[in-house]
């Protein structure tokens, strides 16, 4: 009785997360990737290769281990006892800060917990916000019309509220899109021009809030609606 209590107590003190077990953790990395000047905001999904993944014991503070995905993005943790597990890889900010994403996994005796797929992120506008709208243009020969459709090329720019300088520009793109990048949180005045009969210029100003890590799409009533002498 007395040999078995202790097998017991013994069994009890070894019942902690961490390596000398028969489990295994295992799981995929996927890398979304925000190119920088693509207007539609595209990204690309792909596998996370060559890239470290982490491995935390049970509630401790520090990583127990480490590995290096394989070309599909599949990392591994083996010959771990029974417990909770948290997994994490690193998202790069634009600025060049890391940010971990993680998922926790419970672990049975003797199995495979599978980690839901964790997906980090990379690229020059991933990290900071976007600003993104539309100019339709009125094609006019001194007040002849010449016809309408999406501006291409038209510029437009961005300027902190309460500030006298713009900060960035851009050119509209096809379709008439527009898109500031790595635009930090605040409340902005986003503009453009049209012209008169003469040529005359014209600022068209509307005024947008932009939180952190938000892609802020102006609305369809807001679309910029600018006169083109050609």
């Amino acid at each position: 009785m007395g040999f078995a209590l202790l097998l017991a107590l013994c069994g009890a003190c070894n019942n902690k997360e961490g390596e000398g077990g028969t489990g295994t953790v295992q799981g995929y990395v996927k890398l979304i990737h925000h190119p920088d000047d693509d207007y539609n905001l595209n990204v690309d999904t792909l596998d996370a290769s060559k890239t470290d993944v982490f491995i935390v014991y049970g509630d401790k503070p520090f990583y127990g281990d480490d590995v290096e995905t394989s070309p599909d993005g599949m990392y591994q943790f083996e010959y771990l006892t029974p417990g909770e597990y948290t997994v994490f890889a690193y998202s790069t900010l634009a600025t060049g800060e890391k940010v971990a994403v993680s998922e926790t996994v419970t672990l049975e005796r003797g199995q495979v917990a599978k980690v839901p797929t964790i997906y980090i992120h990379d690229g020059k506008s991933y990290g900071t916000s976007v600003i993104q709208g539309k100019v339709w243009a009125l094609y006019f020969h001194g007040a002849s019309p010449r016809g309408s459709g999406w501006a291409y090329e038209h510029r437009v720019y961005l300027r902190k509220l309460g500030d006298t300088y713009h900060q960035d520009d851009v050119r509209v793109g096809l379709g008439g899109v527009f898109a500031f990048q790595k635009v930090l949180p605040g409340t902005y005045e986003v503009f453009t021009y049209t012209e008169d009969a003469n040529e005359v210029p014209s600022p068209m100003i509307d005024t947008v809030t932009v939180g952190a890590n938000e892609i802020l799409q102006m609305e369809p009533d807001t679309t910029f609606v600018v006169w083109v002498q050609v």
